[in-house]
């Protein structure tokens, strides 16, 4: 079922919110639905952007200066666009993507503290008008997402960060929130999953009203 340009919907939140399982629930709820759907990640979603999501992601000897960073995450945000999410919203596929923009104000500006009009003109650059459609912040306390992320294993780069890092991440993630309702929605990620799962099918549904009416 598809009608003209694909939705594209991301989803965010700090380290060990439920993203993927979450993104999951979308997925096969948007499947029971007959909308064919691709999902993809960032950084990461192309060849060349999961090359430089290795980058990011793996704890080296050299200090990643924060401003490399940023350009690096939208490298790989360039190369991603030209070649997965645009083609698919183009061919009428709604695309769910495992973070976005909203993670590069988050991380690199609330996180490293980098300046959001550098941020902006980048973001401006690389999307020209391409914006999420929805947008669900996976809100859970910093403190608690860290506990469940050092159970997967290994920390990478960033979730090796102190708690104040992403106390001040989540303060953005919420800040985006309240300054454009319309496109996202706040989801209790400390819920019981059984519980988020209907908020998330709740959100799906109304979206899907919206697009087939």
């Amino acid at each position: 079922m598809t009608k003209n340009k694909g939705l594209f919907i991301t989803v965010e939140g700090v380290e060990g919110v439920g993203k993927s399982t979450n993104i999951e629930t979308i997925k096969n709820f948007l499947a029971e639905k007959d909308v064919e759907c691709v999902l993809t990640r960032e950084p990461g979603g192309t060849l060349i952007a999961e090359e430089i999501r290795e980058i990011l992601l793996k704890p080296r000897e050299e200090k990643l200066t924060e401003l490399s960073e940023l350009l690096l995450v939208f490298a790989a945000r360039a190369q991603h666009l030209a070649t997965v999410i645009k083609p698919a919203l183009v061919s009428g596929k709604w695309v769910i993507c495992d973070r976005f923009t909203d993670a590069t104000y988050a991380y690199q500006g609330g996180g490293r503290g980098l300046n959001k009009s550098v941020i902006t003109g980048l973001e401006d650059m690389v999307q020209n008008e391409l914006r999420p459609d929805l947008t669900v912040i996976l809100d859970l306390d910093p403190e608690t997402g860290m506990k469940r992320a050092a159970k997967r294993g290994s920390l990478d780069r960033f979730e090796q960060e102190h708690l104040e890092f992403f106390n001040k991440v989540r303060a953005v993630y919420l800040e985006i929130a309240r300054s454009e309702p319309k496109r996202c929605v706040i989801v209790d990620a400390s819920s019981p999953i059984e519980t988020v799962q209907v908020s998330l099918r709740a959100i799906i549904q109304s979206k899907l009203a919206e697009y087939f009416d």
